[in-house]
């Protein structure tokens, strides 16, 4: 199955059971309400709690998006690891599953040299034939990738990677990297929608938001798309606002699993533990004030809203 990899791109929310088993039921009805609701593909990434996971339930996970996606979009999995040697091992695994690309971020727990982050990346890249997204989720994890680095990359394997630059600040970052790949290479927004309208402009393949607002998320794409200004801009705003209360990793997991709750999506909200956020009644009204907004700004789209 052939696809291309642009606009709005889901990572996936994974729901669980009472026990913290994996809900698969559930999430094969996540993957079809966010294709229903716009979704030009899905990702499973940092908030898919990829790291939470046993090598197994990553394997299957890969597996199952793919069946679950069908031909209704790419799916992308994210392979990174704390070793080259994983990060290898579940690339190739991800190759086996079917998925279109693959995405990582750099060893979390280590502040390695420009030339190891290279050779990490290099080694995925040879073990599989799939497009690699590079990773900076730096803004919530791990440590920033030098835009010498990145572009070195893109110089070696060209069309094969492409970017997912997270590290503030996030404009200025976006644009220094678009400089060093000159213009060519695909570059993904990644902090929920927060700075899209922004990077749009600076020149974007598409958005990896969490599935919560993808109906709004992809009402802003269009509208960015169209270049209606005006649209975007109040759609912009209140996204900025929801975005801006999620706190680290487990902060976007948080209200992400709250606002699929509300819709229906999921039956709970569990996260494996131990977790360093959870939600206080106040945050929680904000969202759910917020969320309402969101929705009622979205009715005039001509995308379907929950």
């Amino acid at each position: 199955m052939t696809h291309s990899m642009f606009g709005v791109l889901p990572v996936l929310q994974l729901p669980y059971g009472m026990d913290d088993s994996i809900d698969w039921d559930t999430l094969e009805r996540e993957v079809d309400w966010v294709f229903r609701h716009g979704a030009h593909g899905i990702v499973a990434a940092m908030v898919t709690e990829v790291l939470r996971l046993t090598d197994a339930e990553r394997d299957e996970l890969a597996s199952r998006l793919v069946r679950y996606a069908g031909d209704r979009g790419p799916v992308v999995m994210s392979v990174g690891g704390e070793s080259t040697w994983q990060a290898v091992r579940h690339a190739k695994a991800a190759e086996k599953a079917g998925v279109w690309a693959l995405m990582a971020i750099p060893p979390t727990n280590t502040r390695a040299a420009s030339d190891e982050i290279i050779a990490y990346y290099t080694s995925i890249l040879e073990a599989t034939g799939l497009p690699l997204v590079v990773q900076d989720a730096s803004s919530y994890v791990g440590a920033s990738l030098p835009i010498s680095a990145q572009a070195e990359l893109f110089d070696r394997y060209s069309q094969r990677v492409m970017f997912k630059p997270e590290a503030q600040p996030l404009g200025q970052n976006l644009s220094r990297l678009r400089e060093a790949t000159g213009g060519q290479a695909a570059i993904f927004e990644g902090s929920g929608g927060i700075a899209l309208l922004d990077a749009h402009r600076r020149g974007i393949a598409g958005t990896m938001p969490g599935a919560e607002i993808v109906w709004a998320i992809r009402a802003l794409w269009d509208a960015l798309e169209a270049e209606q200004l005006q649209r975007a801009t109040s759609l912009q705003g209140i996204i900025a606002s929801l975005i801006a209360l999620q706190s680290g990793l487990d902060g976007f997991l948080a209200i992400e699993k709250l606002l699929l709750q509300r819709q229906g999506v999921l039956k709970n909200r569990r996260v494996r533990g131990p977790v360093g956020f959870r939600l206080d009644p106040a945050t929680e009204e904000e969202a759910c004030r917020l969320f309402d907004l969101l929705r009622q700004t979205c009715q005039t789209c001509e995308r379907s809203v929950p």
